[in-house]
């Protein structure tokens, strides 16, 4: 008896999952780890101009790390949201990423929006003159859109479930690796700790808890529809 549609597509997404845990201090994995460091920051510019802020610039290290500059009302719900906006915007943009190739039949044109999203990301990054972050930027937006003129719908399926799931298995690492592991490091969960009077590590078990909940949920929704 042959796999149905679903059966298939747990099974590439399993692939997927292992080539990411067993490739991911190697060249294969560091571009989509700048693009996390992407989202991001991308994720606290954006929530700073829903409050009424502005981007100043947005930096993206070499090291696999970056900055965003903003400026925001004096409002503690502002700051709280912000600071949040890091790690669970980054999660929310790669599952949206991950769960838009499983259920698209046009895989190419999630490609062409990922790649102006980046190109107006550069902006911001070209304001700090930072070389390498704009090379990353610059270089990943030129691909996305090379690759949505050049290739196959089945590079963009595959590709796109790579780089969504691998940004969820990146930001669930990076918020044990950040929060928990090393807590009290200048994180975002320990300026929000500072603010609200509880330790940082109570901050990123809760973020964990809730990446975990949210990756669940949403590979759940996909399942369901996928079965139909």
């Amino acid at each position: 008896m042959g796999l149905d549609k679903n059966q298939k597509q747990q099974i590439i997404i399993g692939i997927m999952m292992v080539l990411a845990i067993v490739f991911w201090n190697t060249p294969l994995v560091y571009p989509v780890k700048l693009f996390v460091v992407m989202l991001h920051e991308m994720s606290h510019g954006i929530m700073a101009e829903l409050f009424g802020g502005d981007i100043v610039n947005i930096q993206i290290d070499y090291r696999v790390g970056g900055y965003c500059r903003y400026t925001i009302p004096d409002s503690f719900l502002a700051k709280i949201m912000i600071a949040s906006a890091g790690y669970l915007g980054s999660l929310f943009w790669g599952l949206l990423i991950l769960v838009s190739a499983i259920l698209s039949k046009n895989d190419k044109y999630i490609t062409l929006i990922i790649g102006l999203v980046l190109m107006v990301l550069s902006w911001f990054v070209i304001k700090t003159g930072e070389t390498f972050g704009i090379i990353a930027t610059v270089g990943f937006a030129l691909f996305m859109f090379a690759a949505f003129r050049f290739f196959s719908n089945d590079f963009h399926d595959y590709f796109l479930k790579f780089i969504g799931l691998t940004s969820c298995l990146y930001v669930l690492v990076d918020i044990k690796s950040d929060l928990i592991d090393r807590s009290g490091v200048g994180s975002d969960a320990d300026a929000i700790a500072e603010m609200v009077g509880v330790p940082s590590l109570v901050i990123g078990i809760f973020w964990l808890l809730l990446a975990v909940a949210f990756v669940y949920f949403a590979l759940k929704y996909t399942y369901r529809r996928t079965r139909r």
